[in-house]
Order: C-alpha cells, then sequence, then structure tokens
C-alpha cells in the first residue's frame, strides 16, 4: 500500500495539508522526498521545544523501559516529579493540578470544576474564542463554522465581545459559574486582550462569586514571552488550562486549580490516560528544558524582531500585524489559503487564524538564522503576492 493509499483510510473532518513528513529536527521537518521545511506552525503550537528535542527523546526512552502506563488512581514516581515540578513554576495560587490528555479535556475539566464549584450552570466566553471541540469546549468555542453541524450543544454558555469590558461586567451574575478567555485568541485570529477586559474578568468574577478561566493551552509555556501569558496582565485566575507544548510533543493536557476550588468540588472526574507515566517523564523533561534555556526569553527577543521586521514590509495586502511573542498574526486583506500555499512552496510551514489570517507559531528553538529565512520568505510571499 502506497503512503497516499493509506493517508486514505484516514477519517479526516478538516482540510487536508498535501504533505507527509518522515522526520523532525528542532524547527524543521522533512517530507518523503527529503525535502527541508521550516517549521512556523506546523505543530499547532506543539513544538516550542522543537521536534524530537533530544531532551525529550532521552525522558521518552528511559521511562518506556520502566513503566508506560497504569491507571490514574495510582502514583508513580514519574508523576509525583511532574506534578512538583508544574506546580513549583505555576500561578502561586494555583496548587492543584488534574492531568488529562489534551486541551480540549483540560477545557471540559475546567468547566466541571467551575459548575461543580459553585453549584451554577451559566458559562461566559468571548466571541472569536477557540477552546477546543469536544462537547463543553466547542460550546465555549465562538465560530459558527465549527459548531453548526453539532447542534444543539451544552446549555448554558454565553458570548461576549472579546475586549469589550462593559459587555462582560454586565452579563456575569450570580448564576454564572464562570467565564472563560483566551488572553491571546489564537484560532481567532492572534488577538490579544486589552488590560481593562482581563480586569474586568476577574473583578466580574469576585463580585459574584464565580470562576475565572484563563485558557493558556496555546499561550503557556513561553510562547508569548512570559512563561504563562497571564503574567503580563498581573491578575490570578481559578483555574487554567495547559496542554500542547507541555510535553515537548507528547499528547498531555493539565488543568491548574486553587485549593478553593478543589475544597468546593462535588463529583467526581477522571481521566484514564491522564498522569500517563511517558507523558509525566516528557512533560519533567520539556519543564526542565524550557527553563534551564529560559525559552520564554527567547520568544520575546524573537518575536519582537519579527513583528517589527513584518509591520516594515510596504505591501498593501497586510491590514495589521499582531501578536505576542513567538504567537503572531498577520491579518491580510483577502483569503490566506493561497498565500499559506505559497509559503509551503517555499518550504516554510504556517497555519491560518480565521480565514484572512497567517499564524506564525514557530519553535522557541527556532535558530536566528531559520527565523530570519522564514521572515524574509514571509516578506516575499506577501509583497509579490
Amino acid at each position: 500500500m502506497s503512503l497516499a493509499e493509506a493517508r486514505a483510510l484516514e477519517f479526516m473532518a478538516s482540510p487536508r495539508r498535501d504533505l507527509t513528513f518522515v522526520r523532525g529536527s528542532m524547527a524543521s521537518l522533512w517530507d518523503v522526498e527529503g525535502r527541508e521545511y521550516i517549521d512556523c506552525g506546523a505543530s499547532f503550537g506543539v513544538g516550542n521545544l522543537g521536534h524530537s528535542n533530544p531532551a525529550i527523546v532521552a525522558a521518552i526512552q528511559e521511562q518506556v523501559e520502566r513503566l508506560v502506563h497504569v491507571g490514574p488512581s495510582f502514583g508513580t514516581t514519574s508523576k509525583a516529579a511532574f506534578l512538583e515540578k508544574l506546580s513549583a513554576i505555576a500561578p502561586k495560587n494555583l496548587r492543584r493540578v488534574f492531568l488529562s490528555n489534551s486541551g480540549s479535556e483540560a477545557v471540559e475539566a475546567a468547566i466541571k470544576f467551575a459548575r461543580s464549584s459553585t453549584g451554577r450552570t451559566k458559562i461566559v466566553a468571548a466571541m472569536r474564542g477557540f477552546h477546543g471541540r469536544t462537547m463543553g469546549a466547542l460550546s465555549a468555542t465562538w465560530r459558527k463554522e465549527f459548531r453548526e453541524d453539532f447542534e444543539p450543544l451544552v446549555p448554558g454558555f454565553v458570548h461576549v465581545p472579546f475586549n469589550d469590558a462593559q459587555a462582560l461586567s454586565k452579563v456575569v451574575d450570580q448564576d454564572t459559574a464562570g467565564v472563560i478567555l483566551e488572553v491571546v485568541q489564537g484560532e481567532g485570529g492572534v488577538h490579544v486582550a486589552s488590560p481593562e477586559f482581563v480586569g474586568a474578568a476577574r473583578a466580574a468574577c469576585d463580585r459574584t462569586g464565580a470562576r475565572l478561566i484563563i485558557d493558556e493551552v496555546q499561550t503557556g509555556m513561553g510562547r508569548t514571552g512570559r512563561l504563562f501569558a497571564i503574567e503580563r496582565w498581573g491578575v490570578e485566575a481559578d483555574l487554567l488550562t495547559l496542554a500542547k507544548s507541555l510535553a515537548g510533543g507528547v499528547p498531555i493536557g493539565a488543568t491548574l486549580a486553587s485549593e478553593d476550588v478543589e475544597r468546593t468540588f462535588k463529583g467526581s472526574h477522571v481521566s484514564t490516560f491522564g498522569g500517563n507515566p511517558l507523558a509525566c517523564a516528557a512533560g519533567s523533561a520539556a519543564i526542565d528544558y524550557v527553563l534551564r534555556e529560559r525559552l520564554w526569553e527567547r520568544a520575546e527577543q524573537l518575536g519582537s524582531k519579527g513583528i517589527a521586521r513584518l509591520r516594515a514590509l510596504d505591501t498593501p495586502v497586510v491590514r495589521e500585524v499582531r501578536g505576542l511573542g513567538l504567537m503572531i498574526g498577520i491579518e491580510l486583506k483577502e483569503k490566506a489559503t493561497p498565500y499559506l500555499q505559497a509559503l509551503q512552496d517555499r518550504g516554510v510551514l504556517a497555519i491560518g487564524g480565521g480565514s484572512s489570517v497567517i499564524r506564525l507559531l514557530p519553535p522557541l528553538v527556532i535558530p536566528e538564522e531559520k527565523w530570519s529565512l522564514a521572515l524574509d520568505a514571509i516578506g516575499e510571499v506577501l509583497i509579490r503576492g
């Protein structure tokens, strides 16, 4: 069976890219024909530490020889080590960790924890927000093309305009269990939250007893130039979700919670593969690597240079360039798909952030020369069309 025939067996419920990769190393990927591509988004935000980072590979190899899996009710040395490392770097009020397998699962847990710990059902989310594709996370997600084929979704979700502090304050009331926000919207086009909006969310939750949920599935672990993006706003969350790059490419999800949320939680919630020893070993190695290399500082440095270069381009096709760290959105005045294909033809991989936004999420370990080459290709495509 050919690779094309094998790939045709996959149930694809989203657009397919016409590339098949055989290996990767840090910020590069190679296809079946041996062509190298610079990854500026192919990992969908998972690859903060790059592809096949040696530190992650070594941790996985060591762990797989010891223990691959036991159920979440049991402790393991790799889970204990990971929980200790994650809680040590987490925002100081979030000292409880629920482990799962993905960002969507981390969000599902946060929604359940908010509802159970408050005894309420209403969840307030933001327009353009993206929180996942499982039914609860999808209910918090905004775009109708993600939602409409699966309706009716979970009831009790309300959406307000992003960065409209007044609208958010009005809708959060005594029936509200939680407010869920991305401080930088990824899938929604890389929009950055205003200080007023995040502050209003915290104030509204304090006023009503609702839980503030910050979704850092994409922004966490250094991506935006801070270890956690919420650090820029100086606001404490009651719940915070992580996934994507948390274990250096191995599937994982984490929901961080305050002690008060845990104390008032009723019922039960379990994830069979949550706390998987292999994922936890990779997670420990990933945290060690991020801290040792201070990758958030690298993201800030390279991202600032990249945003400045992109904003300096003399091209009428660009409406706006925005972002934080190495999370950058280039909003075009036309559809982004032809530009993404043109970049792929030039050996640079990026993804969309809505129909008219080119989203750049390069590994935080990308060498400066490769980042410069990628920016050259992006500039050429945007100028020439």
